[in-house]
């Protein structure tokens, strides 16, 4: 697999391409204005309690308030103490927590939607091969680290330096597999200075305040995307060049020559036809080699995304040319998932397929080609009506959220009422404000379609209503008015 992430960089915006054997298959994008929260630590303020549905919302200096549920509450009382079993609260939401308390909170998810951050207690900070839980006790290693024994080595390595250096727990991330007691040990020590000036700036922050920011977004990537088996980074900002350089000297020195400064004058996402990638990424149908295609429609509850033969006609019978679509599209599904990072609940409806090996086929072809997939996905097998049902986890919003805004004229429907629909509400909104009102005529501010449409083909029907209220009627464009608006002026 020849991976490569190209960076770009410009004053208000970051993007970030991951490209798999010349493909994009991930971006990333941050803006100035609207930073990610996820890793934030806030000193928080709680401004409610909802015992009906054991969480509250926390005040944490932003336009909305958080989540936080009990779930993801360290066992804390009112009074400093309480009831936990395996880290979780026993206790109702009301014994955790109270109005107007004031406590240490992490940004688990950014704002999606019209939801706020969700938030836990369980306090975490992340270097290059380890994340330190100061709150946990207990040594986790990555399940993409499969070889037992280099698992049960890092636990020992871990343990011991845990014993030397401090308490706390920590997750091994895939990155550490194979690295010396001397890398962990300077991993361990980094996170521990960090968590105590973490405490420091906690003890001079008021309610509301952020107390530990996460990195930025090219530094995140240096931080969780590379490592020794990319084959290169390019980025096109020389301060950025230098400081990923210099992360890379001392975490991964074996990728310091991959990586390359930028300096052309053709943008580097052109270079590689990511700009066009991004405008497909935005678009409702995805169209597979064979002819075929996939429809992808996205809600706030869920996405549904329905695979379709299209012009692919076979070469043999039908059901070989439903089985050939679907394990293409189970490709594409993967890739589709990762780009516009689709979270929550998934609705995949593959073609009807009569053979049994066939499903099996295609399932397990979806699970081989989500493997790369570093969000975490859970699939369930066909259900009754042929679909397939997965989950994926969501920690920032959907490339769609974060590049679009819902449509002025539909309000988010993907519809307008047609030109003869509106044109028959203004009869009924004239023949509603005749009755209430003496005046002598009444004009009718509407778009350019509408007043065409009231001209031609419905002049008829227009005399017959100035006939029927006793009063004439006049026309004007407003040029800025969509297809649904209107407006009855009385004169």
């Amino acid at each position: 697999m020849n991976e490569e992430i190209l960076i770009n960089v410009t004053p208000r915006e970051t993007r970030v391409a991951v490209v798999e054997n010349g493909v994009l298959q991930e971006l990333f994008i941050e803006r100035t204005s609207r930073r990610g929260l996820v890793g934030n630590i806030y000193r928080g303020k709680v401004v409610r309690v909802l015992p009906g549905m054991q969480a509250a919302f926390i005040d944490i200096g932003r336009e909305r308030t958080a989540f936080l549920h009990a779930s993801d509450i360290i066992g804390r009382a009112k009074n400093g103490t309480g009831n936990t079993e395996n880290g979780k609260p026993t206790g109702n939401i009301v014994d955790l927590l109270h109005q107007g308390q004031e406590l240490l909170v992490q940004v688990v998810k950014d704002p999606l939607g019209s939801k706020g951050a969700r938030l836990t207690t369980h306090l975490s900070v992340a270097a290059r091969f380890l994340v330190y839980m100061p709150g946990e006790d207990h040594i986790g290693i990555s399940q993409k680290i499969e070889d037992e024994a280099e698992r049960q080595r890092l636990r020992d390595l871990l343990a011991a330096l845990s014993d030397e250096l401090g308490t706390g727990g920590y997750i091994v991330r895939t990155v550490a597999e194979g690295v010396s007691e001397q890398e962990l040990r300077a991993d361990v020590e980094f996170l521990h200075k960090l968590w105590e000036e973490i405490q420091e700036r906690e003890t001079a922050c008021g309610a509301g305040t952020l107390v530990h920011g996460d990195l930025s977004l090219v530094m995140r990537t240096m931080r969780d995307q590379v490592d020794i088996d990319i084959e290169k980074v390019r980025i096109d900002s020389r301060e950025n060049y230098e400081r990923a350089k210099k992360f890379a000297g001392k975490f991964i020195p074996a990728i310091v020559d991959r990586i390359e400064y930028y300096p052309g004058e053709r943008p580097i996402f052109d270079l590689y036809g990511i700009e066009d990638e991004i405008q497909k990424a935005l678009s409702r149908k995805v169209q597979l080699k064979s002819g075929g295609y996939l429809i992808v429609d996205q809600t706030e509850a869920l996405t549904t995304i329905d695979v379709n033969t299209g012009a692919f006609v076979g070469h043999r019978n039908l059901e070989e040319t439903i089985f050939k679509t679907n394990l293409e599209a189970t490709l594409a599904i993967a890739r589709q998932l990762r780009l516009r990072n689709l979270g929550g609940i998934i609705i995949l409806d593959f073609i009807d397929m009569t053979d049994p090996s066939h499903r099996e086929q295609v399932m397990r072809a979806l699970e081989k080609n989500l493997e790369r997939d570093k969000a975490k996905s859970h699939i369930c097998e066909v259900s009754g009506l042929g679909l397939v049902e997965m989950t994926r986890k969501r920690t920032r919003e959907s490339l769609e959220h974060v590049l679009c805004e819902p449509c002025p004229c539909c309000d988010g429907r993907g519809s307008v009422r047609t030109a003869e629909t509106v044109c028959y509400e203004v009869f009924r909104e004239l023949i509603r404000e005749s009755r209430q009102y003496e005046t002598e005529q009444f004009l009718v501010l509407a778009s350019q379609e509408v007043v065409d449409l009231m001209l031609d083909e419905e002049s008829a029907g227009v005399a017959e209503l100035e006939e029927f209220i006793g009063r004439p009627i006049r026309f004007q464009v407003e040029s800025l008015y969509t297809q649904e608006q209107f407006d009855v002026v009385l004169m």
